[in-house]
């Protein structure tokens, strides 16, 4: 039987959600809508997708069943509508740049500003992405190209290494540690971190709050869900916790938000800064973007 693409998105989400009213906050429409909606699916399919309950829903034997399917229908349908759109890019001499936390015009703007001027048939755009998660493929589905400290892996994706560069410590002005001019991995390990969302990737949100040093997550973590620089920057405003992050976000933090400091961590394992795209999104303009870029990096 056919359905409509919205209702399998919708479905999807009150899944992924477990609760109409999260859902509906997250699709943007109003709950007796989306509500309408599942109860006109549930019709069409002939059985229950969802159990009812004071929390929320919970997909019953055959809901779950059907969700499995309806997730890849929703997943490859979306990914057709990005690669059409990465395709119209490519033929536009257009790129769509992912960063996280810090635009690369603002804290090295040198290289880009360069490439601007040899290849000005190329128009650049910059969309901040949100924190990695797995598959990368799926991450990277909007952008043709992003950089970022090191994602996880995927066989569909390419990645060309940039450079390394310490970490720093992110605090609340407020914070007991904020007037110290350098910080050492041990004097801050068993400090209160912010918490990630738990959609972003462990390994890489783990890089934030030391795992790699303490080969653990913290013992204390706020109850925050960030899934994005300017959350967590949110969040250390008004918590008495840290974070630490690439060097190259002291800049954009200490010129934007005046409650946050940075504070350098002397000692922390260094961040690996790469260029990351889908292998399938290489257009000419993404290819000529890499070969400008790390051609630089090899001069």
């Amino acid at each position: 039987m056919p359905f409509r693409r919205d209702q399998l998105r919708y479905f999807v989400t009150v899944a992924q959600e477990g609760q109409m009213t999260r859902a509906a906050e997250k699709l943007h429409i109003a709950q007796p809508a989306l509500s309408q909606s599942i109860a006109q699916l549930e019709h069409e399919v002939g059985f229950r997708l969802f159990d009812r309950h004071p929390r929320g829903v919970s997909l019953t034997p055959y809901g779950a069943e059907f969700y499995a399917k309806a997730r890849m229908a929703v997943a490859a349908a979306a990914d057709a509508t990005d690669t059409a759109r990465s395709l119209a890019r490519g033929h536009k001499y257009t790129v769509e740049w992912g960063f996280v936390v810090a635009p690369p015009g603002l804290h090295s703007p040198g290289p880009l500003k360069a490439l601007g001027e040899a290849h000005p048939e190329i128009d650049v755009r910059y969309r901040e992405l949100p924190f990695p998660f797995t598959p990368t493929e799926s991450w990277l589905s909007q952008v043709d190209v992003a950089v970022c400290h090191l994602p996880p892996a995927d066989r569909r994706v390419w990645l060309r290494a940039l450079y390394r560069e310490p970490r720093v410590v992110l605090a609340e002005r407020g914070h007991r540690l904020a007037t110290r001019s350098e910080l050492t991995v041990a004097e801050i390990i068993d400090e209160t971190f912010i918490g990630f969302d738990p959609s972003t990737d462990p390994t890489w949100a783990g890089f934030w709050s030391l795992d790699d040093h303490r080969g653990a997550p913290p013992r204390h973590v706020t109850g925050d869900r960030a899934s994005n620089g300017q959350e967590v920057l949110a969040a250390l405003a008004v918590r008495t916790a840290i974070t630490t992050a690439p060097a190259s976000v002291a800049g954009v933090v200490t010129s934007s938000q005046t409650g946050v400091v940075t504070i350098p961590l002397s000692d922390a394992n260094l961040s690996d800064v790469v260029l990351v795209g889908r292998d399938d999104r290489r257009s000419a303009p993404v290819e000529t973007v890499l070969a400008f870029l790390l051609g630089l990096d090899g001069d």
